[in-house]
């Protein structure tokens, strides 16, 4: 009971940090309608200004200009190009965004090389125990810190300007627009928010128990894009309980690989993606999306 115990809070302590990384996607979004496949790379750039500056700075100013950092790209990028682009079809908008992320991927991947970096934070590789359950401080600090994020994003896109300009943004463009809303700021501050979201979910994919940044940190954000879809692209709700739901799909498979080696190896890897795939068979718009109705 000890270990599923464990592997339950280990899982909602990375669905936590997975949701961090969904919410960017679903920001993006409802502010554009476009899906961003370059989010892999705000969150390794965000990672990588955090790893390379907290000697000289110490962690929590690192830390914050990672996040701003972060925030920067993933605005200089709304602004620099995908504003170039703004009435394509939103598929073409979505391969612009692979293309972006292959060229700051390479860069960036060009100047990690094969280094393993610590972001220096100071948990280190403390552990909490209760009773017979032991789980990480890096883990209880990444819950903690998701769910106040989550929580004071949530608060600014109900109650803020900001939040009620997404909102009629993602409800009807056109009107927003003649309504007075700059749509152009909006999707400029739904690319921000994505971008420092993602440099904060970097620090905890690269705590103990993982080494440090890498190369392979991004493909982080491909575990987090079925917690979007299945959430919802559209719903910040959504992107909360489907984060949540790929963690503790994720941690169960892992630990109890052993156990199902009928089924073959990497279970956990795979695992996310079968849960997406059966919620999307039952919900094709996921279980909060807003499904889409055509009059016929």
């Amino acid at each position: 009971m000890s270990t599923f115990a464990e592997l339950l809070l280990n899982g909602l302590s990375m669905g936590s940090v997975y949701a961090l990384i969904a919410l960017g996607f679903v920001v993006i979004f409802r502010a554009t309608e476009v899906v961003n496949f370059a989010h892999a790379s705000l969150l390794l750039a965000g990672g990588y200004l955090t790893a390379s500056l907290h000697d000289d700075l110490g962690f929590w100013p690192a830390l914050a200009v990672g996040v701003a950092g972060a925030a920067v790209v993933g605005a200089a990028v709304e602004f620099c190009v995908m504003r170039r682009y703004r009435g394509q079809d939103h598929s073409v908008l979505a391969i612009v965004t692979i293309g972006v992320d292959i060229l700051l991927t390479t860069e960036l991947t060009r100047r990690l090389g094969t280094d393993v970096l610590p972001l220096g934070d100071p948990w280190g590789d403390s552990v909490l125990t209760v009773g017979s359950v032991s789980i990480a401080h890096t883990r209880v600090a990444a819950f903690v810190t998701a769910a106040l994020l989550i929580g004071l994003f949530l608060a600014a896109f109900r109650y803020t300007s900001w939040g009620v300009a997404m909102r009629a943004a993602a409800e009807s463009p056109e009107t927003a627009a003649l309504m007075g809303v700059r749509l152009g700021r909006v999707s400029l501050g739904a690319w921000a928010v994505a971008g420092a979201l993602a440099a904060v979910a970097a620090l905890f994919l690269t705590v103990f128990p993982t080494p440090g940044l890498e190369r392979a940190t991004s493909l982080a954000a491909l575990k987090a894009f079925p917690a979007a879809i299945l959430g919802g692209l559209d719903s910040t709700t959504g992107a909360l309980v489907g984060g949540l739901v790929v963690g503790v799909t994720e941690s169960l498979a892992t630990g109890y690989q052993s156990d199902l080696t009928f089924l073959g190896r990497g279970l956990g890897d795979l695992a996310p993606y079968l849960v997406m795939t059966a919620i999307l068979l039952i919900r094709p718009a996921g279980l909060f999306g807003t499904k889409e109705l055509a009059r016929v």
